[in-house]
């Protein structure tokens, strides 16, 4: 699902310069020139929101006021050079981060990639039960269903398909997997991780000599995709 982010800021140069990087790397993006303008907006919902604390109207402290008070939405403040106190109330007002200007987009964009790890993480463990394709994975109870068909793991195999889905999509190295396993660093064979992950293709792919969920990446290690 795409992120969709926020973008208040008065300047319009910034504020379109901002909305393009963001429309660029993937994201929804709507704007908003100032405070009136961005509360009416954020209600709309959003996963992000990046807010320049000096705004016309409604000052941006008192939009980050407000938008904290009506949920945890996280904030990015923007602040002028020098202006340590804009940067201190914002903090203790909520808001997640701040970027000093001026600043360069592709600090502003990992800033907002980071919060919504971040956000993902936190999500993750207030909800233990993780789905990826035709996966449902019950991280409390240490339960599988495949295509609604529950499956059983060992508890190695069940160790290998959580530390996958903690980030679909993304590759884990033979070595992760390992230490994960072991609960500690782990400099063995990496081919006991082949065969675990073999193994958990046996139980959870519809053809494990052709895998579409647990795809290997040569050279590096395993990524689980939805399938």
């Amino acid at each position: 699902m795409t992120a969709r982010v926020l973008v208040v800021e008065d300047e319009p140069t910034i504020r379109r310069a901002v909305g393009y990087a963001l429309r660029r790397d993937g994201f929804e993006v709507a704007e908003a020139a100032d405070g009136g303008e961005a509360l009416a907006t954020a209600e709309e919902g959003f996963d992000v929101v990046i807010l320049d604390l000096g705004l016309p109207t409604v000052s941006g402290t008192e939009v980050l006021r407000r938008l904290r008070a009506a949920g945890p939405v996280p904030i990015i403040v923007l602040t002028a050079l020098g202006t340590e106190s804009d940067r201190v109330l914002g903090l203790e007002l909520g808001a997640d981060d701040y970027v000093t200007k001026p600043f360069s987009m592709a600090e502003l964009m990992s800033r907002v990639r980071a919060i919504l790890r971040r956000c993902e993480l936190d999500s993750m463990r207030r909800n233990p039960v993780r789905v990826v394709g035709g996966l449902r994975i019950d991280l409390g109870r240490h339960q599988v269903l495949v295509d609604g068909h529950s499956v059983y793991l060992t508890a190695s195999q069940f160790k290998v398909l959580a530390l996958l889905a903690e980030e679909p999509g993304d590759v884990v190295s033979r070595q992760a997997i390992m230490q994960r396993l072991w609960d500690s660093d782990y400099a063995g064979d990496e081919h006991v991780c082949d065969v675990h992950v073999s193994n958990l293709r046996h139980k959870i792919e519809h053809d494990p000599s052709q895998p579409r969920r647990i795809v290997t990446i040569r050279g590096v290690g395993y990524k689980l995709v939805a399938a």
